[in-house]
């Protein structure tokens, strides 16, 4: 193994996580509130929740706002460098959506017309 700089890799090291990736599909609709994102990342506890924006904000993939009020709110939401972070997630929607089925492989991807893409 070479100690040369490998950007794949370094970027999976970043991205690679599943929960990490889910938080940044859901980030990508615009700025989410901490209970927000806990509803739509189904399965995600609330320790591995804070855990996973403390790592994404401390990579500065995610900004965290506190609004001064009462009660008091947070808002996170997408940095630069986490907006170019979808087109990763992008590819791996579509990768998904052809040749897996509910984590299984498929035989051929469907065809853009069939009843199940419609």
């Amino acid at each position: 193994m070479s100690d040369e700089f490998c950007p794949v890799a370094e970027a999976a090291k970043l991205l690679g996580d599943k929960w990490l990736l889910m938080i940044l599909r859901d980030l990508a609709a615009g700025p989410r509130r901490f209970k927000a994102l806990e509803h739509t990342v189904t399965g995600i506890s609330p320790s591995i929740l804070a855990a996973r924006l403390r790592d994404l904000e401390h990579e500065k993939i995610v900004t965290r706002t506190s609004f001064n009020e009462i009660p008091p709110r947070v808002e996170y939401a997408l940095s630069e460098k986490g907006h170019d972070a979808i087109t990763v997630i992008e590819a791996l929607r579509a990768y998904g959506e052809k040749w897996l089925v509910r984590g299984e492989p498929k035989d051929e991807p469907a065809h853009p017309l069939s009843p199940s893409n419609r």
